[in-house]
């Protein structure tokens, strides 16, 4: 029987772009399990940096959800008034412009002008498609994020839940990852690499959908100083998907956990559409049962959990 290791902390962390909807219950239920199992203590932390996208109600759907469906957590703000006065990332803006002058003073940002879109497009036929480097323009030119400078093809060490290391390249599209958007604010991937430093978060769950947002944040937590970010473990979970394959959004519609509740939903109802979506035939009551049940079913190989 494998041994099962402790953790101090986990993490449940959406991000208030849109109302939630069955994917990141699946998600919620499965954090709140491992850390259960575990030992770890679980943290609320609302990253709310997207500014152009984040909405009041879109925060308080947060707390309304974790409530209706009863799912536990030990940190963090304790709604969406308290989160506003004392959780909001806005808080930590001195610790995300810190590190952002660490990686400025160690020379390895550029800046770039480039879009997303002409990023995304141009990476299929050109693994380093930015070209801003070569340019050489100082950082502080008008809308110009920063970029990190990715010269070395060192494979990225991670741990998963089991304590094992394994070795992977960092993808192409993660090779010069945006750490401050051209509106001046902190990307995502730095304000939550930062803030699992913050606040000693040593076991992280997300979608197998952040995995290359995972390697990304180990290879930039290599660049900051005094961080044990290195010996967190991931577990990547699988997704669930809508009925033509697609990845889940948040939305206003139908989808979301919002319109299933004010339609008269109960929270069992929830937990057996989970079920059912990753193929479930049994029909759990509660949050702790559809965890029992997710577990076996995750089939992922390398990512099975110790001892299921």
């Amino acid at each position: 029987m494998p041994v099962v290791r402790a953790y101090r902390r986990t993490r449940i962390a959406p991000t208030p772009s849109g109302f939630l909807h069955l994917g990141n219950v699946a998600s919620f239920v499965l954090t709140a399990g491992l850390a259960r199992r575990y030992g770890a203590s679980i943290l609320l932390r609302i990253d709310d940096m997207d500014r152009d996208r984040v909405r009041p109600e879109y925060v308080r759907d947060i707390f309304d959800t974790l409530r209706f469906l009863g799912i536990p957590w030990d940190e963090g703000p304790a709604d969406a008034a308290d989160f506003e006065r004392e959780y909001s990332q806005l808080h930590r803006m001195d610790r995300y412009q810190t590190s952002l002058e660490a990686l400025e003073a160690a020379e390895v940002v550029f800046a770039c002008t480039c879009s997303r879109s002409a990023l995304s497009r141009l990476v299929a036929e050109d693994p380093h498609p930015c070209t801003c480097f070569h340019a050489s323009m100082p950082l502080s030119a008008p809308g110009a994020g920063w970029r990190v400078l990715t010269q070395t093809d060192t494979p990225i060490h991670m741990r998963d839940i089991s304590g094992e290391r394994i070795s992977c390249d960092l993808p192409s599209a993660m090779r010069h990852v945006m750490v401050r958007k051209k509106d001046g604010y902190p990307s995502y991937q730095l304000t939550s690499v930062v803030d699992d430093i913050h606040f000693g978060v040593d076991l992280v769950v997300r979608g197998a959908d952040l995995f290359d947002s995972t390697l990304a944040q180990l290879h930039l937590s290599g660049l900051l100083a005094d961080n044990d970010f290195s010996g967190t473990a991931f577990f990547h979970h699988p997704l669930l998907l809508g009925s033509g394959g697609e990845k889940l959004s948040k939305s206003d519609g139908a989808t979301s956990v919002r319109f299933m509740r004010e339609s008269g939903a109960k929270p069992v109802d929830l937990f057996r559409m989970v079920a059912a979506s990753f193929a479930i035939e049994a029909e759990p009551e509660t949050w702790e049962e559809l965890f029992t049940l997710l577990v076996p079913n995750l089939g992922s190989d390398g990512w099975r959990i110790p001892g299921d």
